[in-house]
Order: structure tokens, then sequence, then C-alpha cells
């Protein structure tokens, strides 16, 4: 299992896996290569010197300079070699994660919904072996870091927006709940209050009444209001459902799944 599947959360999937081009290991060990080469030349040099004198002294010295950059260069080269094998970019239902790191793992991930794009750029030869520089461009300052010389790049781009589409998708099918009914308590109280404000509006002013006693009108009987209708009881069930399928994928907390759930059996 890669260090990867360790960060997984609750319904979260993965649905695409992907590194870096094998050439960047060849980029990435250049110096490895440039000290064996001068090793190689310094040996050859060090060898047509003679033992003795001055020569002799040269040829020591030449001899541990060898010795340290083939040493140091092999060093490197392994060190490459695990930087390579521990780094990936993984692609799940939720964000993108990139991993990096040898001894120190780092984990920088980059939810689906703060994806505005992806910058692609691929030169002659990235076409020819498919690979490129890929930048997510996120709606915060800190996120993905580019990545650079990675396989595929253009099916990895296809599928991160995919995935981003389905995540919106799935938020939005989440919103398509009413919003919660007045309750008939509200209603009756409004009822109530515009009631009185029109017996108060009907009833004469005490400064111009006269010394005949006037008759009061009579009050406006207020129609009852209607009850609240009941929501159909599948469609409450499968609102229930994708919420409940929100709350295990992690983008409902368990608080906000209960009171909707609560708002939802109230309009049975």
């Amino acid at each position: 299992m890669s260090y990867a599947d360790g960060l997984m959360s609750t319904g979260e999937r993965i649905l695409h896996r992907n590194k870096q081009h094998p050439f960047i290991f060849i980029w990435g060990a250049r110096y490895t290569i440039l000290a064996l080469v001068i090793a190689v030349v310094l040996f050859v040099v060090g060898g047509a010197l003679g033992p003795e004198g001055i020569s002799g002294t040269l040829r020591q010295l030449i001899g541990w300079i060898t010795l340290i950059l083939f040493v140091g260069g092999i060093a490197v080269a392994i060190w490459t070699a695990l930087r390579y094998v521990n780094q990936e970019y993984v692609l799940t239902n939720r964000r993108v994660i990139q991993v990096e790191g040898v001894l120190n793992r780092t984990a920088t991930d980059s939810s689906l919904e703060k994806i505005n794009d992806a910058l692609l750029s691929q030169s002659v030869f990235g076409r020819m072996f498919d690979f490129g520089d890929l930048t997510v461009l996120t709606a915060s300052e800190s996120g993905i870091d580019p990545m650079k010389m990675i396989r595929g790049p253009i099916t990895f781009k296809t599928r991160m927006l995919d995935a981003k589409h389905e995540y919106e998708v799935d938020m939005e099918r989440a919103g398509w709940a009413p919003g919660p009914p007045i309750r008939a308590g509200a209603t009756a109280a409004a009822a109530g209050a515009g009631a009185s404000a029109a017996v108060a509006a009907a009833a004469p002013d005490p400064a111009s009444t006269t010394s005949s006693t006037p008759t009061p009108a009579a009050a406006t009987p207020v129609p009852a209001s209607p009850p609240t209708p009941s929501q159909d009881p599948d469609d409450i069930t499968r609102t229930l459902a994708s919420l409940a399928d929100l709350r295990d994928r992690g983008a409902l907390t368990a608080e906000e799944y209960e009171r909707k759930k609560t708002d939802l059996l109230d309009r049975l």
C-alpha cells in the first residue's frame, strides 16, 4: 500500500494514479553523470602520472578526488531513484494529492471544488514521449506544485476535470431539497397580527368622536390559513439517501446531516 492510500477518508476512492516520466530520473541524475565522467577522466589522467615526486603526490590527490566524485555520484543517483519511486500524483473523487519525499514524507492536496483550471505545457519532445508540465490553478494561494514532466498529462487533466464535474453535480443534487416550509403557528400568528391591524385601522379616532354614539365597524373575518401540504415520502427518501452519501464522503458533517434530516421528516 502506498503512502497516499493511508490518506483516504471515509467514502473517498482513488480514481487515477500518476508519476513523473522516467526521463525525470535522467534529468535529476545529470550531476551524477557529470561527476562520473569527471571521475573517469581523472582516473585516466592519474594513471598516466608517475608514482614518485610531484607526479606521485598529484597522482594521489587525483585518486582521492576520483574516489569522492565516484562515491558521491553513486549516492546522488540512489537518492534520485528513491525520490522518483516515492513521488506520485493521486486523483480521488474529492481532491488531488501530491506525495513526495524519502525519509520525510510531504503530502499536499487541493480539493476539487477549489480547482479552477489546469495549465498544460508540452514540448515537441514531450508529445513524442507523452509527458509534459501540468499546473493546477486553484482558488487558494497554496496548492499543488506544478507537475513537472508528468506521464500522460492530457489523460490526467481530463480525468481531473471530469471528477470535478461529478463532484459539483453531487453537491447540486444535495441542494435540490426545498427549504423548510412555513410553520402553521407562524402563519396563524402573522394572520392574527394582520387582523388586529385591520381592526385598529377601522376603529374611529377618539379625537373626532361626537356626542352621538357611532356604530362600531364590523370586524372582517380572517380566513383560516390552509394547512401546509406534506411532501411525497418517496422524494424525501431519495433526498435522505443523497444526503447520507454526501455525509459518508465527508461533504456534509454529521450535524448538518441530522439538521437536514429533521427538516425533511417534519414535512411528512
